[in-house]
């Protein structure tokens, strides 16, 4: 990216690069070569891995309000438009952070720093986000994230020959949303494969991403027919969306573990009574990881 940074960190297994532009992920690949990570060809989609703070997804007209106060967010924060200081950096991992100013309070009343951490287990890359309040008082946000995958992820494959498995039996709910994605109250049992899996076909998406709830905390990205994987372990998260241009033959697939909803259609929420946010007190700390593994 013009005007911005690239780092670099390697182990025996994988090479990851991020830039500190939305501290966001631009290459993950295997010590065979082999890149994992949506490169971002804007016919489809230009985004790599966005990172998700303070909100997830879209907000009724852009729009919400804190204590009554009238504030605009772009979809899914702000962390994604931001210049992150790159805070610590080892041969396995890596530290971005962002503090709270005049740019963010614009957007977003509270007094903060967001940290996103990247670290290396062997096949696994582990992400660690914290929050810390600054401020006196309590502060409302959510996290999440968006990588893309490529799929096929090995030549001779389609799109067709992978699914996306869970790590056990479930009956999901898939979360309703209007057309424009915004919440609809109309929530309802999302039928899986032999109760854990979804197979892929583009029209999957034609309706823009699928976000369940009462979701095993692990999913798989592979194909029979293949050797390569990539499974996402999101232990705090509770929802988990899907999601490649819709109406397209993207060949890619985004997983996206989110901790809150976007907005109630046709409604301006007041951040402090959305039921999904996380609160934390002043002075605190919140911090969360999920891991993906590369096969």
């Amino acid at each position: 990216m013009e005007g911005h940074m690239n780092y670099t960190i390697k182990n025996d297994f994988l090479t990851v690069e991020v830039s500190d532009a939305g501290a966001e992920l631009q290459s993950v690949r295997s010590a065979g070569g082999t890149e994992y990570l949506w490169q971002g060809n804007p016919e489809f989609w230009r985004d790599r891995a966005p990172n998700i703070f303070p909100y997830v997804a879209r907000m009724t007209d852009g729009k919400y309000t804190a204590c009554g106060k009238p504030y605009e967010m772009k979809i899914h924060g702000f962390v994604k438009y931001m210049t992150l200081q790159m805070e610590r950096q080892t041969a396995e991992g890596i530290t971005f952070r962002l503090d709270s100013c005049e740019e963010t309070r614009a957007q977003y009343p509270y007094e903060f720093t967001y940290r996103i951490t990247y670290t290396l287990e062997g096949k696994t890359l582990v992400t660690t986000s914290s929050v810390e309040n600054h401020g006196s008082e309590r502060m409302y946000f959510a996290l999440g994230g968006h990588p893309g995958f490529h799929v096929p992820l090995e030549e001779g494959l389609s799109f067709e020959d992978y699914c996306l498995e869970f790590d056990a039996p479930s009956h999901p709910y898939r979360v309703g949303f209007t057309d424009k994605c915004f919440l609809n109250g109309q929530d309802g049992l999302y039928a899986l494969e032999d109760d854990r899996r979804i197979p892929l076909s583009h029209d999957l998406f034609d309706e823009d991403a699928v976000v369940l709830k009462h979701v095993p905390r692990s999913v798989k990205l592979a194909s029979p027919k293949g050797k390569r994987s990539v499974t996402v372990t999101y232990p705090d998260f509770p929802y988990i969306g899907f999601w490649h241009k819709p109406k397209s033959e993207a060949p890619y697939v985004c997983i996206e573990p989110w901790s809150a909803l976007p907005s109630r259609d046709g409604v301006i929420e007041e951040i402090s009574q959305q039921a999904d946010l996380t609160c934390l007190d002043a002075g605190k700390v919140y911090e969360t990881s999920w891991r993906i593994e590369f096969e």
